[in-house]
């Protein structure tokens, strides 16, 4: 099935491992798209908007979790459940990059 618009972004890939980035390119796209509130909390959103926002939220995740999350109607009920599997990640990939950021300033002090 030919892509109805490009994706903006790489999609969520099913590992996780690109999901701090992938978290921030949603946000910021929705932003832009002025639906970002679809992902919050105690929001009042229209049909319209739902179904933009979930449309754009399944069009950047893999196509493995598009099938595990077909029956989730709500952008904000999918981006919760995202956030719930791979929420973990934060605790192993923050610090390793922190971590990797000092040992490249400590390398370029050196210099």
């Amino acid at each position: 099935m030919a892509n109805i618009e490009n994706q903006k972004f790489f999609a969520l890939d099913i590992s996780g491992k690109n999901y701090l980035s992938w978290v921030l390119d949603v946000k910021l796209h929705l932003s832009v798209k002025k639906l970002r509130h679809t992902i919050e909390e105690d929001n009042s959103t229209s049909n319209e908007e739902c179904a933009i926002a979930l449309i754009f939220l399944r069009h950047h995740i893999d196509d493995d979790l598009k099938y595990e999350y077909l029956t989730v109607e709500n952008p904000l009920e999918l981006w919760q459940n995202l956030n719930d599997r791979f929420e973990h990640l934060k605790a192993v990939v923050l610090p390793k990059a922190l971590n990797d950021c000092v040992g490249f300033l400590t390398i370029q002090s050196w210099f």
